[in-house]
């Protein structure tokens, strides 16, 4: 039997997110469930798409990753389930699926249909997330499908002395995670000095802890995830720095002076 982890935008101040555990138990009382969240905003696939992909790789191969998120927003009525890189995802068809698995999952299926039911969580997706779980095969939860909705990631811009990013996430604290990935710094830098731009605040200096520069001072990091991150020392960077989901950010390269 193989783990089960929920994510979902349902809140704890409502009963739904009991209302699917009940289901999961009913189907295997002996099921193994793992809260991720159930406060990602509602609706919010980008916020969504952040909080699965920090996390489920730190899973087991085999887990089933039951996403709750939007799973009214399927204007084809279709909820769906896919396999990629050994781990399981079951959601609404969205776009959220073709985001995680960057529209080439391994395998992909559609789950039988119920229109009338006013919890697909619980009705459509729930039963065939702990049959996956259980050791049931793909064409055993649904019957194989071609396609799913589509999304695509904003894209960085990037060009010899600069990259533009923007803010993908705003955590608990306040910290501001972007899509600018290490990996991009790394490319297009060269080893070269840079600067962090940002608002009206630059950074040059890239720290390995948030404590490391003074308290109330701002800091930039890269996280566990190999993203930019920026938060204030002791304090709530989105609020004090007027930075939200889609603010833009910029790391600018110093010249080559044999340029």
């Amino acid at each position: 039997m193989g783990f089960l982890t929920f994510l979902s935008d349902f809140g704890t101040t409502d009963h739904y997110v009991a209302a699917v555990k009940a289901k999961i138990l009913t189907l295997n009382p002996e099921q193994v469930i793992v809260d991720i969240s159930h406060h990602v905003e509602p609706f919010n696939i980008a916020h969504a798409l952040h909080v699965i992909n920090s996390v489920y790789q730190d899973f087991p191969e085999g887990t089933v990753h039951l996403l709750a998120v939007d799973t009214h927003g399927t204007k084809n009525g279709r909820y769906q389930a896919a396999l990629y890189k050994g781990h399981y995802f079951v959601c609404a068809d969205n776009g959220l699926l073709s985001l995680i698995t960057e529209n080439d999952p391994r395998q992909l299926v559609d789950l039988p249909a119920q229109p009338d039911s006013s919890s697909p969580c619980r009705d459509i997706m729930a039963p065939a997330a702990v049959g996956l779980a259980n050791g049931a095969n793909m064409a055993e939860v649904g019957e194989l499908a071609e396609d799913m909705v589509q999304r695509i990631n904003r894209q960085l811009r990037l060009n010899d002395h600069s990259i533009i990013g923007h803010v993908v996430h705003v955590d608990h604290y306040g910290n501001l995670i972007t899509d600018i990935s290490q990996d991009s710094v790394d490319a297009i830098g060269h080893g070269r000095p840079y600067t962090i731009q940002f608002n009206r605040e630059v950074i040059d200096r890239v720290s390995r802890r948030y404590n490391q520069p003074g308290e109330g001072d701002c800091v930039a990091l890269f996280n566990r995830q190999g993203f930019l991150t920026i938060g204030i020392n002791k304090g709530h960077a989105s609020e004090l720095l007027g930075m939200y989901f889609d603010s833009r950010v910029e790391v600018h390269f110093t010249p080559d002076p044999a340029e």
